[in-house]
């Protein structure tokens, strides 16, 4: 599969993706303090339990675009899992009528 053309590309249309597309300082600033943040010893640690449930479940880089959701349990569309209760979103944990 093919690396995504789009990515790093001024594409986003969110308020913070326009702030970091006129402000390269702060970009920058912001992609120093993600690299540090992520590879601090906990987030490795977070991310190899989530690989490894994807593993076991035999998800794992076969692009079937399932992911596992740790909350309820099962596995679901990484797109439905990943974007879960974000600040944009209504969160629909407990409500599946709402997803409808």
């Amino acid at each position: 599969m093919a690396r995504n053309k789009l990515a790093g590309t001024k594409t986003g249309k969110s308020k913070s993706a326009k702030y970091y597309q006129d402000n390269p300082e702060a970009r920058k600033k912001k992609k120093e303090y993600d690299t540090k943040y992520h590879s601090t010893p906990e987030r490795r640690k977070y991310r190899s339990e989530l690989i490894a449930e994807n593993r076991k479940r035999g998800t794992h880089g076969n692009h079937d675009g399932k992911d596992f959701d740790h909350a309820t349990g099962k596995m679901e569309k990484a797109k439905t899992n990943r974007g879960r209760n974000s600040k944009s979103k209504k969160s629909t944990k407990g409500d599946r009528k709402a997803r409808g």
